[in-house]
């Protein structure tokens, strides 16, 4: 879930897709790739439901044709009765079929919607998998860079209701281009003239519409910042980070009254925007009224001259809203695809990215694991730093070792964990599988091979079993197998207590989940990386929030644990790793020194420096 912060990143980039796209340029060519390619993505989306509801609108479109002519029908027959030229049985026909017309016309309007309802979620669902598999694929380095990040957020929030807005636009264009052209089929099978008359009633609604779309975009981008600020308070007075120090400092009045203040703002400016709109609706209708009138002034001369008969002229006057209507939703339509038109572009965009990720993610396939790993002379800098987080690293690490990697916050710790667990590709110099450079191999095959736990690692909202099971998802949950990984980790008696066991949710934001202390999350991440079975175990800062004493007792019991495995363990307190087979001790992104506890102690360097700083801090290991 999006934080405060994300959330307003999110709305500024959704406000300048909208101006982007409320800008663009539009042409019929435009307009034919923004079909084809809306075509495409409804066409995967579900192709059987595209062509029910294309079928709907083709078939709306000839009812409302066949709605002009059966009136005129109708007409005729009332007509007809008048003069006593005709029984009143003769009307019948005709006025059953126009019932019949008018019924479908409802229901077939109110089964569109369903289905457009439908059809909307199902294209999301395609895009949200879509854009699901490119954020899944993506290197983490991609992550780190500001343009991708503030892409994927302006993809996720227009994921909602672009996809919705362009089928249904689809959908709608679709309808009012049927409609409009049965019903300009029927209206000169009435008579020629009279299509010219009645499309120059509508134009006073069609500019009218225009005009009101683009008084509503104004007035919408106006507000953003209004709204944006109206979300905040919201967000600060609900949420449960800020809940302790809204009652702290007591800021709930002054907080609430800054929230009435904004939200009046908006009010009022929605007074005045409401006041234009129904001025401008106002003045539309005079105007298309007062046409309407001489066309019908015109008609009833065409009548009189003899032209046309009064049932044509009565079909006429229904065919004109019909065909107002109609084109509305055209016009309509096509501006909601333009206006969905830049989604696309940025979809396309974001999908390549995808299609990339694939090329750099590649390989042959990667080995099962390693006699040795070498890191030679690695330097890495993560996107937009000028400064290098890795200077030259080179190390060793043997299959069946227990290596400790220690030094200060902030010296490159985790970071050469990272590169370790070929989650990123290394600037210069070279990591090594039995003397093979890894950047050879197929990335998930060498992620496979290793289970690592990072010092901020993800606390599922989920259940206990499921924390632990995602150690590694290839394999089916087995309930005998996550227990063995939380006793080996220590949280299986915590975990057996939770008012569901082991199927307990580990949040309080689901009805009978229950939150854990950070102490507890730490023993639980464990057990997921133990839950793995895996040749290469890196563990980050795994025990930053046990006590000394139980962070020694866990270092001195990996080798029982994970018998055979190559553990790098990663830490900031030298007391705990004085049993690993070799210490490496970095600082400022380089190895500064390694060997054993004792060789580093006697040599007087930065290993036995920060080890004696660290002894009145961390209780000794008992025995010491």
């Amino acid at each position: 879930m999006p934080d405060l912060y994300d959330t307003v990143a999110m709305s500024s980039d959704y406000v300048s897709l909208n101006l982007a796209a409320h800008r663009q340029r539009r042409s019929l060519g435009r307009l034919r790739h923004l079909l084809a390619r809306s075509v495409a993505l409804a066409w995967v989306a579900d192709r059987r439901l595209f062509v029910l509801n294309a079928a709907l609108q083709l078939i709306a479109g000839l009812v409302a044709a066949a709605q002009v002519l059966i009136t005129k029908a109708v007409l005729d027959a009332i007509i007809a009765t008048q003069s006593e030229r005709a029984s009143v049985t003769a009307a019948t026909l005709p006025v059953l079929a126009l019932a019949a017309v008018m019924a479908f016309t409802t229901v077939s309007a109110a089964v569109q919607q369903q289905l457009g309802r439908l059809f909307g979620e199902l294209v999301s669902k395609r895009t949200w998998e879509d854009i699901l598999d490119v954020t899944g694929r993506v290197s983490l380095r991609a992550y780190e860079t500001p343009g991708f990040y503030d892409q994927v957020q302006r993809v996720q929030t227009n994921a909602v209701t672009r996809p919705l807005m362009l089928t249904q636009g689809l959908i709608a264009l679709a309808g009012g281009l049927f409609g409009s052209v049965g019903l300009s089929a029927a209206i000169i099978a009435l008579h020629p003239l009279l299509l010219p008359l009645l499309l120059l009633s509508g134009i006073p609604m069609l500019l009218a519409t225009r005009r009101a779309s683009r008084l509503e975009f104004q007035f919408t981008m106006a507000q953003v910042p209004v709204q944006r600020m109206r979300t905040y308070l919201a967000m600060a007075q609900t949420g449960r980070d800020e809940a302790k120090e809204v009652r702290a400092f007591g800021l709930v009045q002054a907080l609430r009254r800054r929230y009435s203040d904004v939200y009046d703002r908006y009010v009022s400016a929605l007074r005045v925007h409401v006041g234009r709109r129904s001025r401008l609706a106002l003045a539309s209708s005079l105007a298309s009224s007062a046409l309407l009138a001489l066309t019908l002034l015109a008609m009833i001369w065409l009548v009189s001259d003899g032209r046309i008969g009064l049932a044509q002229a009565g079909a006429a006057i229904v065919a004109v809203r019909l065909l107002a209507a109609q084109l509305n939703l055209l016009f309509a339509s096509a501006q909601q695809i333009f206006e969905s038109g830049l989604f696309l572009d940025d979809l396309d965009a974001f999908f390549r990215l995808g299609e990339q990720a694939e090329t750099v993610e590649g390989g042959a396939p990667a080995p099962a694991g390693f006699e040795r790993l070498d890191v030679d002379d690695v330097t890495f800098a993560y996107p937009g730093t000028s400064e290098a987080a890795l200077r030259g690293v080179s190390l060793t690490l043997r299959r069946g070792q227990v290596i400790a990697l220690v030094g200060e916050n902030g010296s490159g710790k985790s970071t050469l964990a990272k590169v370790l667990a070929a989650l990123y590709d290394v600037d210069s110099g070279a990591v090594r599988w039995d003397g093979t450079d890894v950047r050879t191999y197929e990335r998930a095959g060498l992620r496979r091979a290793v289970s690592v736990i990072f010092q901020d690692f993800v606390r599922w909202k989920l259940s206990a079993t499921e924390n632990i099971a995602f150690g590694d998802p290839t394999l089916p949950s087995s309930q005998p197998a996550v227990q063995n990984a939380a006793e080996r980790a220590g949280a299986h008696g915590l975990l057996s207590r939770l008012p569901a066991g082991y199927e307990t949710v580990l949040s309080t934001m689901f009805a009978g989940g229950t939150d854990l202390s950070l102490g507890q999350w730490q023993r639980v991440a464990l057990a997921r990386a133990f839950y793995r079975d895996a040749p290469f175990v890196i563990l980050d800062e795994p025990t930053a929030s046990l006590d000394p004493r139980a962070e020694a007792d866990l270092f001195r019991s990996l080798r029982e644990m994970l018998a055979g495995r190559t553990v790098l363990y990663i830490s900031h307190r030298m007391s705990t790793v004085r049993d690993a087979d070799l210490i490496y001790v970095m600082h400022e992104g380089r190895i500064v020194e390694h060997g054993s506890h004792d060789e580093l102690m006697a040599s007087g360097g930065t290993y036995s420096e920060l080890f004696r700083l660290q002894a009145d801090a961390y209780v000794r290991p008992a025995g010491d």
